[in-house]
């Protein structure tokens, strides 16, 4: 289920009228907002489709959002807010780093599989040439996110539980290209068919096991000590 939070950011991103709807007619226009999005990338979706499939008139659509770009930032910034609450919280966590990375791999999967049209869109947003709106979007999805496990690593470093020689920025990408692979495995067509090339459907179908050898990879590559 595509859960939207009312963040700071998000209520710059529609107008007054959007939040006097019932919450049912809400989801469903982000909901189609996703689909269209996803299907058809941000250049090829219309307000026009959009507001055919919600069932609404065009006019209602500006009614709630300035423009196609901003229904598009809504979209992408409320969908995943979920998951930049979790980083948040780990961030400030104590927690072993493993036990962190655990964390996130499962928010990960769990996330992938119920909203594939939203991981799907950040498929597209990683793998077409981007406008420079396209690129500040993916710029702000990867910011937090850069910063929260450039972070933790040094201070795994610091409590000696991860090698003091690697760069925290350059590991940050590799975990972070990781977790990536792994949500675009469980939602995209093509990932989903390289995932199943390289593992079968055992590994598919099991988040458990995805989990499980993932964190092996890491502790043994990245040298954890715990």
């Amino acid at each position: 289920m595509l859960t939207h939070h009312t963040t700071d950011d998000a209520i710059k991103l529609h107008k007054a009228a959007f939040d006097k709807l019932p919450p049912e007619k809400r989801d469903r226009i982000l909901r189609v907002a996703v689909e269209e999005f996803a299907n058809n990338g941000f250049e090829n979706t219309s307000i026009q489709q959009i507001a055919k499939k919600s069932e609404i008139s065009v006019g209602s659509v500006y009614k709630y959002f300035e423009n196609k770009e901003t229904l598009f930032s809504m979209v992408v910034r409320g969908g995943l807010s979920s998951l930049e609450e979790l980083l948040v919280g780990l961030a400030d966590s104590s927690e072993d780093i493993l036990v962190k990375a655990e964390t996130i791999i499962r928010a990960l999967l769990e996330f992938s599989r119920e909203n594939p049209a939203l991981v799907k869109l950040y498929c597209r947003l990683t793998t077409t040439d981007n406008s420079e709106f396209l690129t500040g979007i993916s710029q702000h999805i990867e910011a937090m996110s850069a910063s929260i496990y450039t972070v933790a690593i040094s201070k795994a470093q610091e409590t000696g539980d991860v090698r003091n020689d690697v760069n925290p920025a350059f590991f940050a990408f590799l975990l972070d290209n990781i977790f990536m692979m792994l949500q675009f495995a469980t939602s995209c067509d093509y990932y989903k068919e390289r995932f199943f090339i390289y593992t079968g459907k055992q590994a598919q179908d099991s988040d458990e096991l995805i989990v499980e050898q993932t964190l092996k990879f890491l502790k043994a590559a990245f040298n954890f000590k715990s």
